[in-house]
């Protein structure tokens, strides 16, 4: 088995444990606390750190398998996408979130795989393992789209049941005036990453060049 297919094979496994054992752990976590399931369900996935590991493992599995519908997952734009808003996933959660509380047992280690295993590795995986020299400047807003989105869908379900999954989009704590300018801070944050991450792909691309020569 060659470097790249290991790697994406370790990302697939580590990925789809995270996600699953946070589920395991969470759903029922939820309903005793007195959710019903639609809205225990509706809370999960309403963290950006979920949705962003599912995409996760669907770019490796559009790596492994040849199904239809995983083409968007394939493209050099997305795959850089998905390494721009994982990387954010776990420098925010380093640098912010992990003071906020503490986690023991199992809800440690889901923490620990899907905000800092699974981040690292895709980023390394993306590095590594993909043909570089496809991004151009001129894609950022593309890059910046999902994130806004998302961002537009946490808004209006908080407004709807009076949740937000994150301290900083908190609009009955904070007002909607702080959590636009949050907003507008975590894209200035968002943007120069994924700048960083075209740069390295035109960077990597002329290495690749280069070392070829």
């Amino acid at each position: 088995m060659d470097l790249r297919r290991a790697l994406t094979w370790l990302g697939l496994l580590l990925g789809a444990a995270g996600l699953c054992l946070q589920f395991a752990i969470s759903m029922p976590a939820l309903l005793a606390a007195g959710r019903d399931l639609p809205g225990a369900l509706g809370h999960f996935f309403s963290y950006y750190t979920i949705l962003n590991n599912i995409a996760v493992v669907l770019v490796y599995l559009s790596a492994l398998l040849s199904a239809g519908w995983l083409a968007l997952f394939r493209m050099p734009l997305m795959r850089a996408i998905v390494a721009a808003n994982i990387a954010l996933v776990g420098l925010y959660v380093f640098f912010v979130l992990r003071f906020l509380q503490t986690l023991e047992g199992a809800f440690l280690v889901a923490d620990t795989m899907l905000h800092y295993i699974a981040p690292l590795l895709y980023v390394v995986w993306w590095a590594v393992t993909q043909v570089h020299g496809r991004l151009r400047w001129v894609d950022l807003p593309l890059m910046l789209a999902p994130t806004l989105v998302y961002f537009i869908y946490a808004m209006a379900r908080g407004a709807w049941v009076q949740e937000y999954p994150y301290p900083i989009l908190n609009a009955v704590e904070l007002g909607y005036g702080q959590v636009a300018i949050n907003a507008v801070y975590m894209t200035l944050f968002l943007a120069v990453l994924s700048l960083l991450v075209i740069a390295a792909d035109k960077f990597l691309a002329r290495t690749s060049r280069t070392v070829s020569l």
